[in-house]
């Protein structure tokens, strides 16, 4: 992945995540943390917010990463498009621990929820700063 494409995936922290079925669409804005070796974010939901319900149902996600700015020449964001699964065993273990060690908080939830990997198939970001409208894409390689 480009290294500026990496920077604003580890940078940020909010995501918005769109998921749906044939029949519903839903979006949720959720905390992440970019885990770059596997091209991946981790995220917490719970399995019975609406999100979550589609997730279970169909898990190709899409969604965006992006600050709001007020000057146009600086917005910087992304576009994306992936894969979601619940962890489980000793992977989730280790992304929770992660994810807890980004945010204190959520280990204070009384009946924690599952944690997600939304393994990234493709991103765009367009950054302004390296021009009006510039675009840098990546895409996972699929064998």
């Amino acid at each position: 992945m480009d290294d500026q494409l990496a920077a604003i995936c580890r940078k940020q922290h909010v995501l918005t995540l769109c998921a749906g079925n044939m029949d519903d669409l839903w979006c949720a804005n959720c905390f992440y943390v970019f885990h770059a070796p596997a091209m991946a974010l981790w995220l917490l939901t719970s399995n019975q917010t609406r999100h979550g319900e589609l997730m279970r149902q169909n898990a190709r996600v899409a969604g965006t990463i992006a600050r709001q700015q007020k000057t146009v020449a600086l917005i910087k964001g992304v576009q994306y498009r992936g894969i979601i699964t619940c962890l489980e065993g000793e992977a989730e273990r280790q992304a929770r621990g992660c994810y807890y060690h980004r945010f204190p908080l959520a280990k204070a939830i009384s009946s924690p929820s599952p944690l997600w990997q939304l393994n990234l198939l493709e991103v765009k970001m367009t950054d302004n700063t390296l021009g009006f409208g510039k675009k840098l894409r990546w895409q996972r390689e699929m064998p």
